[in-house]
């Protein structure tokens, strides 16, 4: 008997990850992504990889179950009712004799499909995917996306750049800041992401603890310190260090209200801004954060290490 699973109203299909340390619920459109035979699936949170008949969901499980039962049961029941005849008594003391069937199919146990936080278009292979949180691998190629993510975070602080040319100074300033903030944000997430995939497939998950890429310089000598590798150098000096002097501008912004202190001097040594004055930040500056800090995670993504494909059992 051939089930069919439907999918949602979204076009989503569910898949649950058969690894029981995991059992991660995503969901994925059919007929996007790669086409073939006997392609594998792929767990979008541990990366474990296995058939695509491993990963239906326990409701849709129990959901086909149901389907084959009430199929079942309604063919026996329709064949019993073939069976029903009626004799009626003849006679003062005749005996009548007769066979009624009643009763119904078992019912179907349907059930909705979870509502999850994040759509994603896999820019490798095009498959559309729902998860839990941001980051995650490709049910599909197993591509993991963080560097996508934050491509796409760094093409909406470009956007509010665009829109701080439209608005008055003390407004643009403000936009020009929180365009400064995301940016350094999307990057501390992607480097924290990035690192601990290649801590799995380094074995070294222990020593990515508490690392955090909102100091570019303290990032820079942990990173190279656990995986031989300096990420610093896959941008100019002059990159580096406005990225570094950016990165401590948004800490003045977080923590400061942007009023430069001793801490930023020591650190930077801006010759454009003085103690207890706000720290002045352009948009032109920040773009050219922009450039730097997708260099810097290109570079990262291609030569840190990425987990192996793992087999569920």
């Amino acid at each position: 008997m051939s089930i069919s699973i439907p999918p949602d109203e979204d076009r989503f299909t569910g898949r649950e990850c058969p690894v029981k340390e995991c059992e991660g619920y995503f969901k994925i459109e059919n007929g996007t992504g790669l086409t073939g035979e006997n392609l594998p699936c792929h767990c979008p949170y541990c990366g474990n990889s296995d058939s695509p008949d491993k990963f239906f969901t326990k409701e849709q499980l129990e959901y086909a179950t149901s389907v084959a039962i009430n199929e079942t049961t309604g063919a026996f029941l329709r064949d019993l009712k073939e069976l029903e005849f009626e004799i009626k008594p003849r006679g003062m003391f005749g005996i009548g004799v007769s066979l009624k069937v009643s009763g119904n199919p078992e019912p179907i146990h349907y059930y909705r499909e979870k509502n999850l936080e994040t759509e994603i278009v896999c820019d490798r292979c095009t498959l559309r995917y729902a998860i839990y949180g941001v980051f995650a691998f490709c049910p599909d190629c197993g591509a993991h996306n963080s560097l996508q993510i934050l491509q796409k975070n760094l093409d909406l602080c470009l956007k509010e750049l665009d829109w701080a040319t439209q608005l008055d100074r003390v407004q643009s300033d403000r936009l020009i800041g929180d365009a400064l903030e995301n940016a350094v944000s999307s990057f501390d997430g992607f480097g924290r992401e990035t690192c601990r995939i290649a801590a799995i497939a380094s074995g070294s998950l222990a020593k990515i603890d508490r690392l955090s890429f909102q100091n570019l310089s303290v990032a820079r000598e942990r990173v190279k310190s656990i995986f031989d590798f300096d990420f610093g150098k896959t941008v100019s000096e002059r990159e580096w260090e406005l990225a570094c002097r950016c990165f401590q501008k948004r800490h003045l912004l977080a923590h400061k209200m942007g009023v430069v202190d001793d801490a930023y001097m020591n650190s930077t040594n801006d010759p454009f801004s003085q103690v207890g004055r706000k720290v002045s930040i352009s948009a032109d500056e920040v773009k050219a954060l922009i450039q730097a800090l997708r260099e810097l995670g290109v570079c990262s993504f291609n030569i840190l290490p990425a987990p192996p494909e793992k087999s569920g059992e």
